[in-house]
């Protein structure tokens, strides 16, 4: 597999996570524009730890989702209580502040005889980590889908269980989920923090794969194109975003031909599927089908056995 594959999948699996981050609000009925601020948190946060104060990876990524967590706890207790479109401005407000801060942001110590750290809008150069300790691309690749495959897993938890079916109440009726005892803004102030925490963890391991961030690697598009992927995926499970990011990606590096003509030949699939179906490609209906099916299909199984054996 050439390093032109892989630096595609690991960038697909990064952005998965992003991805999945802004599903989780969504799920919950809540439209963010400003995961990317969480996102940059981690990848800012993560990147320090291992270039200035010579942190291993793992914990590096784990302190950096920590606290982009906090920081999403923080900014939901904040900004839930307006909902709709309030939420939405204040939340892609909040990421251009971010943004803006790390424009603003020098600070550089000297490491081994160079300056390392954050230079404001020249970004932040010199995140060495995994060429400093020899991990290949295809290992780099396999930490980050072992990442995401943890990460699937407890969604896949999540939506079997009480919780994931509170979180689809308040999308559906906040009113009538709080008459039935669901403390609905606890729950989304919750959500609010392990969304940001997700998406936290993407934005560490995305400035390890690329060694340096930019401000700019924050921007407003990049909240569009976390909100797109669920949209176009389907919100009826949290392989839907994945889908979102695979046509998202796939579909961008496959177009390289065409240029500039490729955002527009991407906003013209997003604006068709959404137009089909709303809720995206994976949405819940399509999902029940999928399980009656696979559950008729184990059924016929099971009874044929049961022939063969008696």
């Amino acid at each position: 597999m050439s390093d032109y594959v892989l630096s595609v999948l690991t960038l697909m699996g990064i952005e998965s996570f992003l991805a999945l981050s802004t599903y989780l609000l969504l799920i919950t009925g809540q439209v963010s524009f400003g995961q990317q601020a969480f996102f940059g948190i981690g990848a800012y946060l993560g990147g320090t730890m291992t270039a200035l104060f010579g942190v291993d990876l793992g914990s590096a990524v784990a302190i950096a989702a920590l606290a982009a967590g906090l920081c999403g706890a923080g900014i939901g207790l904040i900004t839930l209580r307006l909902g709709g479109l309030y939420f939405a401005i204040a939340t892609l407000a909040f990421a251009e502040m971010v943004r803006l801060a790390w424009v603003n942001l020098n600070w550089q110590v000297e490491v081994e005889g160079y300056l390392v750290g954050p230079k404001g809008p020249e970004g932040f150069r010199g995140i060495r980590y995994i060429i400093d300790n020899d991990i290949s691309p295809a290992s780099y690749l396999v930490i980050v889908f072992i990442c995401l495959a943890v990460l699937l897993g407890l969604f896949w938890a999540l939506e079997r269980s009480q919780a994931g079916l509170r979180l689809r109440m308040i999308e559906n009726d906040q009113v009538a989920a709080a008459s039935l005892g669901v403390d609905t803004l606890r729950h989304k102030v919750v959500v609010s923090g392990v969304a940001a925490s997700i998406a936290g963890l993407g934005g560490a391991l995305f400035a390890h794969f690329m060694t340096f961030v930019d401000p700019m690697n924050f921007g407003v598009m990049l909240g569009v194109h976390s909100l797109a992927y669920g949209m176009i995926g389907g919100l009826g499970s949290a392989l839907g975003p994945l889908i979102g990011v695979t046509l998202d990606i796939g579909l961008l590096e496959s177009l390289r031909f065409l240029s500039s003509y490729r955002m527009i030949v991407f906003g013209s699939l997003v604006a068709l599927i959404l137009i089909v179906r709303p809720r995206g490609i994976l949405d819940e209906r399509t999902i029940h089908a999928l399980r009656r099916w696979v559950g008729s299909r184990l059924k016929k199984r099971s009874l044929r056995k049961s022939a063969r054996a008696s």
